[in-house]
């Protein structure tokens, strides 16, 4: 994943760069079927656990984010609890969500 290749605001880009730097370039994949421009779907590269997370900058405070988790089972989902978070508190939730 080229981050500065993508056509997404530059907080998202800035937060992909983080995630290079932090676990490897191949080890998320982009749902490449999101289109709006200050959000991202993330699943970890060439796994289908039914993991995902959702990461959007529109409707939030400068320089934050949020992030909505999907899980394998739809009812676990966790939508629109996570608001107005730093860059290293979305960090944070990524690591918790897909690593542990």
């Amino acid at each position: 994943m080229n981050a500065w290749s993508i056509n997404k605001h530059s907080a998202i880009k800035v937060l992909l760069l983080k995630l290079i730097h932090q676990y490897g370039e191949n080890t998320f994949a982009l749902n490449r079927q999101e289109q709006h421009y200050q959000a991202i779907e993330l699943r970890l590269n060439h796994q289908d656990s039914g993991l995902a997370a959702y990461i959007y900058t529109f409707g939030q405070d400068a320089e934050k984010y949020a992030i909505d988790l999907k899980y394998p089972i739809s009812v676990h989902n966790i939508i629109g609890e996570h608001e107005n978070l730093s860059l290293q508190q979305i960090l944070d939730i990524l690591s918790i969500h897909f690593f542990s």
